[in-house]
């Protein structure tokens, strides 16, 4: 327990810097040691464990509500509340993502504009819908930049294609793009939205939409709120994969964006607005929903 390990190191280091780094309460330690804590029955206790490992699994990325909702998909029916005593007594905090700050992209590039399509458009209702597409900014540690472009299907939050680039060229956008189009296949009239960004409007991006018969799309000008679910995904894998820190290089930022989406991201993360699922569960439940109603 995180507790006993203070309490063990004490001699050695204050108990200031051992609560800071172990993430623990001092409150709560200097309870636990005056003998105040509330002592755990041992079915309380398994819970506890399973509460830490499930929070250290997800490297602090987790709160009560999906700690929550993965106990009970493993069988273990405890409420929110219950969750929530057993992170307090054992020190645990999820980090917090900073507040969404909305980042203007500079879209004086003269190659025009796409109309916003998705005004006043309900969610799609399957797959391969809707595609909305950004760029971002990832820190080195040297001073300089990567960038990371990925398209995210809106309507199962699951990132379809990714790059990392030590440029903002065209094909930061474009390769991930062919990718996800040649792994997925969508129908005729794809939506594919972004900001006003140029790198949306290139001659050869104008190509994929034509071969594909893609409608393009546009947030309006200085509102980035139109393109929000992008947005989203980058305050989430800033707060949970960077916490302020920055990557040694560009390939130290692919090998950790690859395990954070490919493994994490889309395979294990539950989202609350799918109902505590991950991307991938979200998406394959649909498709056998589908498949039984054809079979009927």
């Amino acid at each position: 327990m995180r507790y006993q390990l203070v309490q063990e190191l004490a001699a050695e280091f204050t108990v200031e810097i051992l609560c800071l780094v172990l993430e623990v309460s001092r409150t709560a330690y200097y309870r636990y040691v005056r003998g105040d804590s509330y002592q755990l029955t041992p079915e309380k206790t398994e819970y506890q464990q399973l509460v830490e490992q499930i929070f250290n699994k997800h490297k602090r990325r987790y709160g009560s509500r999906r700690i929550k909702a993965e106990l009970q998909e493993k069988g273990h029916l405890l409420g929110r509340h219950q969750v929530r005593t057993l992170m307090k007594k054992a020190g645990l905090q999820a980090i917090q993502p900073k507040s969404f700050v909305p980042r203007t992209t500079d879209s004086k590039h003269g190659r025009g504009y796409w109309p916003n399509l998705l005004l006043g458009q309900p969610l799609p209702k399957a797959p391969n819908l809707v595609w909305v597409s950004d760029i971002t900014y990832l820190p080195l540690i040297n001073g300089d930049w990567a960038y990371l472009a990925t398209w995210m299907d809106v309507f199962s939050r699951k990132v379809v294609g990714w790059q990392v680039g030590n440029t903002m060229e065209d094909e930061l956008v474009i390769l991930p793009l062919r990718r996800a189009l040649q792994l997925r296949q969508p129908a005729v009239g794809l939506i594919i939205h972004s900001d006003r960004g140029g790198q949306y409007v290139s001659s050869e991006l104008k190509e994929v939409i034509r071969l594909w018969h893609i409608r393009p799309s546009m947030s309006r000008a200085d509102d980035p709120y139109d393109n929000a679910f992008a947005e989203s995904l980058w305050s989430r894998l800033k707060a949970e994969l960077l916490e302020g820190g920055a990557f040694l290089s560009v390939d130290d930022a692919h090998t950790e964006i690859f395990d954070y989406i490919e493994v994490y991201y889309n395979r294990e993360r539950k989202h609350s607005s799918l109902g505590y699922q991950s991307p991938e569960q979200f998406e394959q439940k649909y498709y056998k929903n589908l498949t039984n109603s054809l079979c009927r």
